[in-house]
């Protein structure tokens, strides 16, 4: 059975005449002749344009929290722009959403909107930047914070050309990234906390600015280790650092208040995007007042669709939901059921297996006993995996061909579609085994 219909070849085929790779973002490039396109979805499922039906576990890669058209959030959406898209001025349902975010999201005190993940973190690098004064980032490998050129750096590197982990070499993720910004980041293992407190200790007064996921969401959604997001906290503070949380994945996916709820921890910015708007263009920062009151006191922000109308009401829409109704304990009861039914396929068939994540996004790597990094991760059988991932498809069950992608849950996975997708896994495993 091939991965992609004929008329999915064909369109790929066409579209590459007149888009670089035949898509808008490489992300969604699988290889000449296999990449899928899509017709429509709704609810969990997706349909491509050969008219076959998938459950979807990539849901956009994750901002599809409650379901594709979802129609309580389409209702809004369809109310609004009826009176307009978009306007260079402020309308009141900006302030209700940036409301009810603060009240959701512990540590946001004032927040920003914009359209994009890539936007929201260069953002709020910009004010940490001007805050403290100071030029370096600290990131960790594996970590993605979209792709402006300041953070793109080993991201997707092989891990031999990052050096060795107590002295890594920061790789740049794309060429045409200037190599002069390598002077203005450093890059460490993710979880690393002895690296962690060295570097702090030889460069943290010249440091604007450590960024992070709180789970490592674009590289085998790799969980913290305990006490390495307080040490995070505790060593910024101890040396006048900008802590910023990437939430672009956990925001309104793994608790209402994201990691800093789930995790207990607060950051002085964070960025949000995906499931804030069920698949709406909209993001935001936010955090401290203190740092975010700098914000036009000759600290630039701005963007022309920053308040776009479908996404502002998007938002509105899905935060009320999540505000009423138990979404995420819904998601995060089927999702553990999956997860819980996988590890028991492969514990069956005796393949090792490490999972990692949320019940919301999780992860698994194949043949390895622990994964802490992404170098932890490298070692790990990604050959198996895509091939386990290539025959669900083929089945009717989409997680991202991506093979550092977790998957996701949104509050229209059914028992019955988490069925059929345990089922599906036997038998590929059980092929696999053989």
């Amino acid at each position: 059975m091939s991965l992609v219909g004929i008329k999915s070849q064909s369109l790929q085929k066409r579209a590459q005449k007149v888009i670089p790779l035949g898509v808008n973002s490489n992300f969604r490039y699988w290889g000449d002749g296999i990449t899928p396109y899509v017709s429509r979805g709704k609810g969990a499922y997706i349909w491509d344009v050969d008219g076959n039906r998938f459950i979807d576990y990539r849901l956009a890669f994750g901002p599809i929290i409650l379901g594709h058209a979802f129609d309580e959030v389409d209702k809004k959406v369809i109310e609004e722009i009826k009176q307009g898209t978009l306007f260079a001025l402020t309308g009141e349902l900006e302030i209700e959403v940036a409301e009810m975010m603060a009240e959701m999201c512990p540590g946001l005190e004032m927040i920003r909107t914009a359209c994009s993940g890539t936007e929201a973190t260069m953002h709020a690098i910009r004010v940490a930047r001007a805050y403290t004064g100071r030029n370096i980032i600290l990131k960790f490998e594996g970590n993605y914070h979209g792709l402006h050129d300041h953070v793109l750096w080993s991201t997707y590197s092989p891990v031999d050309a990052m050096g060795n982990a107590r002295s890594p070499i920061p790789v740049p993720s794309s060429s045409g990234i200037p190599k002069t910004l390598g002077e203005l980041i450093i890059t460490l293992p993710f979880n690393d906390m002895d690296g962690f407190e060295r570097t702090m200790r030889s460069y943290g007064e010249q440091i604007a600015a450590v960024i992070t996921e709180p789970n490592q969401a674009n590289c085998g959604a790799i969980n913290p280790q305990p006490g390495f997001l307080e040490l995070i906290r505790q060593k910024t503070e101890e040396y006048g650092v900008v802590f910023i949380l990437d939430e672009v994945k956990t925001g309104f996916r793994i608790a209402n208040g994201g990691a800093q709820e789930y995790y207990g921890i607060r950051a002085d910015l964070a960025t949000y995007a995906k499931a804030l708007g069920n698949g709406y263009p909209i993001a935001a920062f936010g955090g401290k007042q203190e740092i975010m009151s700098i914000i036009g006191h000759g600290v630039a922000h701005g963007g022309t669709y920053n308040n776009n109308k479908p996404g502002i009401a998007a938002a509105y829409a899905t935060l009320k939901l999540l505000q009423a109704k138990p979404i995420l304990k819904t998601i995060e009861q089927r999702g553990k059921r999956l997860m819980d039914g996988l590890k028991r396929i492969f514990t069956e068939n005796g393949i090792p297996v490490v999972f990692s994540g949320y019940p919301a996004m999780f992860s698994f790597a194949i043949g390895v006993e622990k994964v802490t990094s992404q170098r932890d991760w490298a070692m790990s059988d990604q050959k198996m995996y895509l091939y386990l991932v290539e025959e669900a498809i083929k089945r009717g069950v989409m997680p991202d061909h991506d093979v550092r992608e977790p998957w996701y849950l949104c509050y229209s996975h059914s028992d019955a579609d988490i069925d059929e997708t345990l089922n599906i896994f036997s038998e590929i495993v059980k092929k696999v085994k053989k």
